[in-house]
């Protein structure tokens, strides 16, 4: 274990997991509380026709990859603001448009690059490199710095738009921002777990603090901490297994975590309760608390 920590690709692949574990699930807390959790599938397939044109042009696809999922989400949410289209509609829009728009720039682009495509579509963390790492760093940077200046508002947003309207927020740019921060999500995770299987790592963890927390800060930390856990877990499994796919096995560990959940968390809310009725059955207890 401890060589294979000191070699080099190794490092690298477990850089990218730690901050893909702990990016995707920040803002995949956000997307869930607005139950727009297929948003992350939506930019991931917008993305597909970035490393496409990536592809076709010569240029580096992470690169653009993220100038167009970010064009996408700004646009698929210009179009579920402005428009009569509702999210579901809009998020359909994207699915499609992505698809087409990826198969389309595939079939013109110079020969070889469908095998190359594989890497993005089902992840490829062994192979990142030096200038991949550089690349995730920075926009991790970003989702990180966005999360900690704008998370009070965005909870709010995410809570209730109208009382974010009547508190006077920025409801248009914080939903923008929402969007942005999934796209530059999408990028970072699509070198680790595929652009197929990025959503995945964005609601499940989510979804599994859920079961044992109540608080919004509370569970973003736990599912950040549940992110890191499955993305170092199926890196390790794809590491000591050249037959395990490590996109797969990262979001079939979070499963795992999730279920797991779901069992303790009956215990945790069965406690809560009876704890509560004790404290409000105590000698001398107000009426309001009784009830």
């Amino acid at each position: 274990m401890f060589e294979l920590l000191q070699e080099n690709l190794f490092q690298l692949a477990l850089i990218a997991a730690l901050l893909v574990g702990l990016c995707a699930p920040a803002v995949g807390t956000f997307i869930v509380q607005r139950r727009l959790a297929l948003l992350g599938d939506g930019i991931g397939h917008v993305a597909l026709t970035g490393v496409a044109l990536g592809f076709l042009t010569g240029s580096a696809p992470v690169l653009t990859a993220v100038a167009v999922s970010i064009a996408g989400a700004v646009a698929i949410e210009l179009v579920r603001a402005r428009g009569r289209t509702s999210g579901e509609v809009a998020l359909a829009l994207l699915f499609y448009g992505g698809i087409a728009g990826g198969v389309m720039l595939m079939a013109v682009a110079p020969g070889g690059s469908n095998a190359k495509l594989n890497s993005y579509l089902f992840g490829a963390i062994a192979s990142v490199t030096e200038q991949d790492i550089w690349i995730i760093g920075g926009l991790a940077a970003a989702v990180i710095g966005v999360v900690v200046v704008f998370g009070r508002e965005l909870f709010v947003l995410c809570q209730d738009e109208e009382m974010a309207k009547a508190s006077g927020l920025p409801v248009r740019f914080l939903s923008l921002v929402i969007a942005v921060t999934a796209a530059l999500t999408v990028v970072i995770a699509m070198r680790v777990v595929g652009l197929l299987l990025v959503s995945a790592l964005m609601v499940i963890p989510v979804a599994t603090s859920q079961q044992l927390t109540r608080g919004f800060r509370a569970t973003m930390l736990l599912a950040m901490l549940f992110g890191v856990i499955a993305s170092v877990g199926g890196l390790l499994a794809s590491t000591f297994s050249a037959k395990v796919p490590p996109g797969a096995a990262i979001v079939l560990l979070a499963l795992c975590g999730f279920v797991l959940a779901l069992g303790v968390g009956k215990f945790v809310r069965r406690g809560r309760i009876q704890g509560s009725t004790t404290e409000s059955e105590r000698p001398g207890a107000p009426a309001e608390e009784v009830a």
